[in-house]
C-alpha cells in the first residue's frame, strides 16, 4: 500500500473545521455506553442525512510533514486482527466499529493497516510489533486487538490507520483517546478523530467508525467503476506467490488467502503485486 499524496483539507480548512468540531462536540455529546461520547457514524446515519468522510490527519512532525502517513509507517504489514499475544505488557484494548460510506452503507473487503506506538512510546522498525492489517467483514464491520498507546514527545495517545475501500483512494487518518491532557497541546488532534473508549475489567474497549468518500449510488460519476475479470476469481483459494491475470494485467500473490468480491488486484495491494 503506497501513501497517497492528495490532502483533501487545505490548511486554513483544517484548523476552521477542528475548530468547530471541538465547539459542537463540547455543546452535544452524544450519549454512549453509559456515559457520553462522540456521535457513531452508525446512528448519525439512521438520520437519512449524508454522513461526511471522516478527516484526514497527519503526523506534524516537520521533517515529514508532507508523509502524512508519519515517519513510523510501514509497508507490508501482516495478516491479523490482534496485535498482542499472551505476555504483552499494557493495558488491553479492544477496538471495534464499521466501515460506511456517504450514504451510510456499510462497506465490505475495507482494506485496514493499523499501527501505533508500544505501551513505552516505542514503535517498531526492525519487526512489525504492533502493525498489522485487516479487511472489513460482510456488514462492513472490523475489530482491533491491541493495547493502549504509549506516549512519547510531542504526541498524544494515538493509533495510526489506513482505510482503502475496493477501487478507491486510501484515507491516511488517526484515532485518539477521550480526556487525554495531550489533546490539547497537540497541534494536529482532531476531536473528530476521537474513539469512544469505556473500562472494562483490567482493559478498555474503544469504539469508532470510518466514513470513506465513497458515494455508494451507481449513478453517481464520482463511484469507482468496476473492471473486467481474467483468471482471477472471486471464492478461490490463493497461495504466495500464485499468479492471476486481471483487467489485462499479471499479478502475483503476497498472502495466502480466499478472495471475495471487492478484493480484486487491482484494488488490494497488500495481497497483489504486478508482475
Amino acid at each position: 500500500m503506497t501513501p497517497d499524496p492528495i490532502d483533501r483539507f487545505s490548511e486554513d480548512r483544517r484548523i476552521s473545521r477542528k475548530t468547530l468540531l471541538k465547539a459542537a462536540l463540547v455543546a452535544t455529546a452524544v450519549p454512549l455506553f453509559a456515559g457520553t461520547g462522540v456521535a457513531l457514524a452508525r446512528d448519525t446515519g439512521s438520520t437519512g442525512v449524508p454522513l461526511a468522510p471522516t478527516p484526514d490527519c497527519d503526523d506534524g512532525d516537520d521533517p515529514t510533514h508532507d508523509q502524512i502517513e508519519g515517519p513510523y509507517f510501514k509497508p507490508n504489514s501482516p495478516l491479523r486482527t490482534s496485535l498482542v499475544t499472551s505476555g504483552t505488557p499494557g493495558v488491553r484494548l479492544t477496538v471495534s466499529g464499521y466501515v460506511f460510506g456517504r450514504a451510510c452503507k456499510p462497506i465490505p473487503g475495507v482494506l485496514l493497516d493499523f499501527w501505533q506506538a508500544d505501551t513505552n512510546g516505542a514503535y517498531d522498525m526492525s519487526g512489525f510489533g504492533f502493525r498489522g492489517h485487516q479487511f472489513t467483514d460482510a456488514s462492513g464491520a472490523f475489530t482491533l486487538s491491541t493495547v493502549v498507546a504509549g506516549l512519547y514527545p510531542g504526541r498524544t495517545r494515538h493509533i495510526h490507520v489506513k482505510a482503502q475501500a475496493p477501487g478507491s483512494r486510501i484515507l491516511t487518518t488517526q484515532l485518539y483517546f477521550p480526556n487525554e491532557p495531550r489533546n490539547n497541546t497537540d497541534s494536529i488532534f482532531d476531536p473528530a478523530l476521537l474513539m469512544n473508549v469505556r473500562s472494562v475489567g483490567s482493559g478498555k474497549e474503544g469504539s469508532l467508525d470510518f466514513v470513506l468518500d465513497v458515494a455508494q449510488d451507481p449513478t453517481d460519476p464520482t463511484d469507482p467503476p468496476t473492471g473486467p475479470g481474467g483468471s482471477w476469481a472471486s471464492g478461490a483459494v490463493y497461495r504466495a506467490g500464485d499468479r492471476v491475470t486481471y483487467g489485462g494485467v499479471a499479478y502475483r500473490c503476497l498472502q495466502a488467502h480466499t478472495a471475495l468480491t471487492g478484493w480484486e488486484p487491482p484494488n488490494v495491494p497488500a495481497l497483489w503485486e504486478r508482475g
